[in-house]
């Protein structure tokens, strides 16, 4: 008598992953968490960016950001603009400008701003350009050394609203005792805006745990 022929039917990829409630719960969980994290710093972003004034501090420092031979940027003036409100108002009497300068360039960040701010009428005593840094992270390394200079500085750091919490982040990282004051205007609104604070959230997100300098070749 021949044996009866046993069939073996092939599962599918999700019949074959079978794991303990637990570990159900524990993906849930860790889920849950991290969805939050996000959630919350994406929060901070937000509400980061619409701080835009300062209390008393020591120093100013203006994150660069494009300039065309020595001529900044709508962006970059709209930052060295705000600072230097901040300066007539008296929040500090010195005002650093960081940012180096990109492949042809014959002047860096650092130095096109502090031009640009004493032809408006900063004092050249007043200002200092520090001319080195591609990203955020290597700017305010650069310029650390100055700003930690006296443990007690205070630090107000000026960018635009979507990048004041992960520059303040990354300073806070470096040692110096930074405080955002965003500019009051923007290039980005509606779903750009958004967007935009949506991938810095990610980005300081993460720069909180493995830390930003492992990121500074990731985003500017």
């Amino acid at each position: 008598m021949a044996e009866s022929a046993t069939r073996f039917v092939p599962l599918r990829g999700w019949q074959r992953v079978v794991l303990p409630l637990r570990w159900w719960k524990v993906l849930v969980a860790v889920l849950v968490v991290l969805v939050a994290y996000y959630a919350v710093t994406f929060v901070q972003v937000v509400t980061t960016g619409r701080q835009h004034g300062a209390g008393p501090a020591d120093v100013i420092v203006v994150m660069g950001a494009a300039q065309y031979d020595g001529r900044p940027s709508w962006i970059f003036a709209n930052r060295l603009d705000h600072a230097a409100a901040l300066w007539s108002e008296g929040v500090a009497p010195q005002i650093v400008v960081v940012g180096g300068r990109r492949g042809g360039d014959r002047f860096s960040e650092g130095e096109a701003g502090r031009t640009y701010l004493i032809a408006n009428g900063i004092p050249d005593t007043a200002v200092v350009g520090i001319g080195e840094g591609a990203t955020t992270y290597e700017s305010l390394k650069a310029a650390a050394p100055v700003l930690t200079s006296d443990p007690g500085n205070k630090v107000v750091i000026v960018t635009d609203p979507y990048h004041a919490l992960r520059a303040v982040a990354t300073a806070r990282q470096l040692g110096v005792n930074a405080s955002a004051a965003a500019t009051p205007t923007t290039y980005l609104s509606g779903g750009a805006q958004f967007r935009r604070q949506a991938a810095e959230a990610g980005v300081v997100a993460l720069g909180r745990v493995v830390g930003f300098g492992r990121l500074s070749g990731l985003s500017r």
